[in-house]
């Protein structure tokens, strides 16, 4: 005979088998249960697949395939972040930008319609110089001078341009991993330079868009583990003699407190380059100012 409380779970396990049996049968004919959604045959794009020596080979190429760029641009500056509280973005700036690897380059800057000089710069890999007309300032100091200006603009360097648009060879004898990762709506395959010694640090992450096996993004590191320097790639196309190159570049300085965006208008690459085009005087009346020593500050390209 059964007792009184196990009568009492009864009509429960009742309702439980019968909310079971609906739900089932929704999932089963698909009423309001899920959503179906059919991406455009146009926008599929189904996974690559590749090996860490594939990887490896691939960015050895591309590293090779680059050795000289001219450049007409589209850039917008960005400063701050949510970290900062202040964010503010620029008005586009034309230019255009002449390079040859590994050390020099010289980018110049002017102002949309009028087409007047926002700024010229330059480096050889040890010095650079920045002219800045319309504050009649000519700024010069030792191309890795790292100094946080009050204004993230003014941290702007033409070093840190010449960093993303080159791609240098990993060094022989460096640890090197190699993984799949995930980021956002992406998947990739990463490349991680790690330096050998007691202490191995990152040095550069490289990754991969499995998508289309082009290059998607650059890390680059400093001792310690400190971000100095992330570099996006978008919208690969052919740029003669079996190279290609992205016409998207957006350059970040997570410590200079910039973003800065290039969009490739007009590209040569591996042209003749005349060395004259990396010769910069000082403009007549301009103020010169030497950063990089003691009691020496000055600023970069600042407000277009």
């Amino acid at each position: 005979m059964r007792s009184g409380p196990a009568r009492g779970l009864w009509p429960q396990c009742g309702r439980c088998a019968a909310v079971a049996t609906l739900a089932a049968a929704g999932f089963l004919c698909g009423c309001r249960v899920k959503t179906r959604t059919v991406v455009p045959a146009g926008e599929v794009r189904p996974l690559q697949t590749s090996t860490r020596a594939e990887i490896l080979a691939r960015y050895s190429e591309l590293s090779r395939s680059v050795r000289t760029v001219n450049a007409k641009v589209e850039m917008a500056p960005h400063t701050g972040s949510k970290y900062t509280g202040v964010i503010e973005d620029y008005k586009q700036v034309n230019g255009f930008v002449l390079a040859v690897s590994p050390n020099h380059i010289r980018m110049i800057g002017q102002a949309p319609v009028i087409g007047s000089r926002v700024f010229d710069m330059v480096s050889d890999g040890e010095t650079f110089r920045i002219s800045i007309p319309p504050k009649g300032k000519f700024i010069v100091g030792p191309a890795q001078f790292e100094h946080a200006a009050k204004k993230p603009l003014e941290n702007l360097r033409p070093q840190h341009i010449l960093e993303a648009i080159f791609w240098p060879p990993i060094e022989a004898g460096s640890l090197v991993l190699f993984d799949e990762e995930e980021n956002g709506a992406g998947r990739y395959y990463a490349l991680t330079v790690v330096s050998r010694g007691e202490t191995p640090e990152v040095k550069r992450r490289i990754w991969f868009d499995r998508t289309d096996l082009n290059l998607g993004r650059v890390e680059v590191y400093e001792p310690g583990g400190r971000l100095v320097s992330v570099a996006r790639y978008a919208d690969w196309q052919p740029a003669g003699e079996g190279a290609s190159y992205p016409r998207q570049m957006v350059v970040e300085r997570p410590h200079d407190d910039y973003r800065l965006e290039l969009h490739i208008t007009g590209l040569t690459l591996n042209g003749e380059v005349a060395a004259d085009g990396f010769e910069l005087a000082q403009p007549p009346g301009s103020e010169l100012v030497k950063v990089g020593e003691k009691g020496q500050d000055g600023g970069g390209p600042g407000r277009p």
